[in-house]
């Protein structure tokens, strides 16, 4: 695709601006920065990619993936800054998920050690820990506020704070795992998942295709549920202090 071919397409930028005038939607500001954002982001980072793939070298992998699991931390804490330590513990979550998908098709040589196959399979991976870390936190604290009074009662029973907190907890980890999971339900039937449509655009062979989109969608099962429990588990006990008394302050 040329420059001038993708100048074309912003046709389909146009489209909102003109209903966001047209409607006094309010949106047009917005619509024009995201645009411009998304524009010089990726031009960037396509840059950088191309002279990460050519040098091959181990450093500038790490330096990416730790890029991107720093941006993706900033991002997700936003949703949980009233939990003590959110960050570290976001953090800790996407590292792990990381380690541990990017572990497991290196050790078993499902994928080539190469940085034209780490580092966008990470991007995918941390990515969508990301986006569970705030489906999480967001469920998690209006489900802790929402029942404080049922917290406390079991607190004053004898209850140990898991056993006070255990059905928020999972009531939110259920949440956030849902859309990837549904999502799944539907695949190939209502839509054709990004990875594939692009190998598929690229020219590769579709049965191909489909077998790298089934890899991606079963390491986002293993990310749904590890961010989901991992975060969960590391955050509950800092909401209540050393007497197990929940900490009533301001969660949202």
């Amino acid at each position: 695709m040329s420059y001038l071919t993708l100048s074309i397409t912003l046709i389909f930028v146009a489209i909102p601006l003109v209903l966001s005038k047209t409607l006094n939607l309010g949106l047009e500001r917005d619509t024009i920065v995201a645009t411009l954002r998304s524009i010089v982001q990726l031009l960037a980072v396509g840059y950088v990619l191309k002279f990460v793939f050519d040098s091959e070298s181990l450093i500038y992998i790490f330096l990416m993936v730790g890029l991107m699991i720093a941006a993706a931390t900033h991002n997700a804490q936003k949703k949980g800054a009233a939990i003590q330590g959110i960050t570290s513990k976001v953090a800790a979550t996407l590292i792990v998920v990381e380690v541990l998908t990017q572990g497991i098709l290196l050790g078993f040589n499902i994928t080539p050690a190469t940085a034209q196959y780490i580092i966008p399979i990470s991007g995918m991976v941390i990515g969508n820990s990301m986006v569970l870390s705030i489906l999480f936190l967001n469920r998690f604290t209006a489900e802790v506020e929402s029942n404080q009074d049922q917290t406390e009662l079991i607190l004053s029973l004898g209850g140990t704070p898991k056993q006070a907190i255990h059905r928020q907890l999972i009531t939110s980890i259920k949440a956030s795992m849902i859309p990837t999971i549904e999502s799944q339900k539907t695949v190939g039937l209502v839509q054709l998942p990004g990875m594939m449509s692009g190998q598929i655009i690229a020219g590769a062979d579709p049965i191909q295709a489909v077998q790298f989109q089934l890899l991606i969608m079963f390491l986002l099962l293993t990310t749904a549920a590890v961010t989901s429990v991992m975060l969960g588990f590391l955050s509950y006990p800092t909401l209540f202090n050393q007497r197990m008394q929940l900490i009533t302050k301001e969660l949202s």
